[in-house]
């Protein structure tokens, strides 16, 4: 098969168009190469869904801890929670912690 054959082939005339090897240039470098590329828009798209998967959660947290405000606004509530949260106890109380042996065993294979 010789030159001039080629020459005579359709998608060869195609191929050495000015225009689409221009186009096909154009096409590769802003898929690839250019600072706004296909891949770079990939990257972003994956953490901007990142991102608002964080945000929902951190949405779901706020609820959460606007719950507990309310719940603490109230003077037997907070005294509860701190109570078992922090271990505080009045001025003429004595607080006695009693740890099973199952739950001991919990802890440890945690």
């Amino acid at each position: 098969m010789g030159l001039k054959e080629i020459r005579q082939k359709k998608w060869f005339g195609l191929l050495t168009n000015i225009y689409i090897l221009v186009l096909t240039v154009f096409v590769i470098w802003m898929l690839f190469f250019d600072t706004n590329s296909l891949l770079i828009h990939l990257e972003l798209k994956k953490e901007i869904n990142k991102l608002e998967k964080q945000q929902e959660f951190l949405k779901q947290e706020i609820a959460k801890d606007k719950q507990i405000l309310e719940k603490l606004s109230n003077p037997e509530e907070l005294e509860k929670f701190a109570r078992e949260k922090y271990f505080l106890k009045k001025k003429d109380e004595e607080i006695y912690l009693i740890e099973y042996e199952d739950s001991l065993k919990l802890k440890e294979e945690k």
